[in-house]
């Protein structure tokens, strides 16, 4: 069955799946970074046999999208489609730039025959499209996966107001869609974007392991987004 994005879903993102029963007393999920992991498959297995508990959204991000998978990127893709096997797997996230051109469609269908829900994900490291633009991105991540997820790059206040008025429109609209601005100036949407209807937030147990700049530390987003949603 796959992960259920009906409700904010907190994602602890890690290399080593050890670190899971650190995050169960606040994530809701553990966002696993195949592409961070020697030997991901094998950690699944471990995972699946040693009894983690929370589900695992798995990702294995592309170095053109800001990840470190080195390698072909069809075998990326495989050793995603791989990791839906695993019945800790309830959700995968591919790169929105990968869907259209086919490269992910074996990916998408065996996810969908194993009840494994997608994320389509597209990242800007360099700024923030105009409004309309990133409604256009994330309209189109929606025609692919169960969720649209988005992370730009705010280099001002104008910039985040952009990104959460995209996001409430979308989740006017009916879609479901994670947004978040990256680097210090941003940092505040990834507590106050689940207000506008952003459906998943990331944030590592131990804030010196951040996979994205701007990330606040697991226990704190925690607290902020249940404050806001008081």
């Amino acid at each position: 069955m796959g992960l259920d994005f009906d409700s904010f879903v907190l994602a602890a993102p890690t290399a080593d799946l050890s670190e899971e029963p650190a995050a169960r007393e606040h994530a809701d999920a553990i966002e696993f970074r195949m592409d961070l992991a020697e030997e991901p498959l094998e950690a699944l297995e471990t995972y699946d046999d040693g009894g983690g508990e929370l589900p695992i959204l798995a990702t294995n991000r592309a170095e053109w999208e800001g990840g470190e998978w080195r390698g072909d990127d069809e075998r990326r893709l495989e050793v995603l489609a791989e990791a839906t096997a695993f019945d800790a797997v309830r959700a995968i996230d591919i790169e929105l730039e990968a869907i259209p051109e086919g490269d992910a469609e074996d990916v998408l269908e065996t996810a969908r025959e194993r009840d494994v829900a997608v994320v389509a994900s597209a990242h800007d490291f360099e700024g923030t499209p105009a409004r309309g633009e990133m409604v256009s991105t994330l309209t189109e991540a929606s025609k692919y996966a169960d969720v649209a997820k988005m992370a730009v790059t705010a280099a001002s206040k104008k910039d985040t107001l952009a990104l959460l008025s995209a996001t409430e429109q979308l989740t006017a609209h009916g879609d479901t869609v994670a947004t978040m601005a990256m680097g210090d100036v941003g940092s505040h949407t990834r507590a106050v974007a689940p207000v506008y209807g952003s459906k998943i937030g990331y944030a590592p147990v131990d804030p010196a392991q951040a996979t994205a700049p701007g990330q606040y530390d697991l226990e704190t987003l925690s607290k902020l987004v249940a404050r806001l949603h008081e």
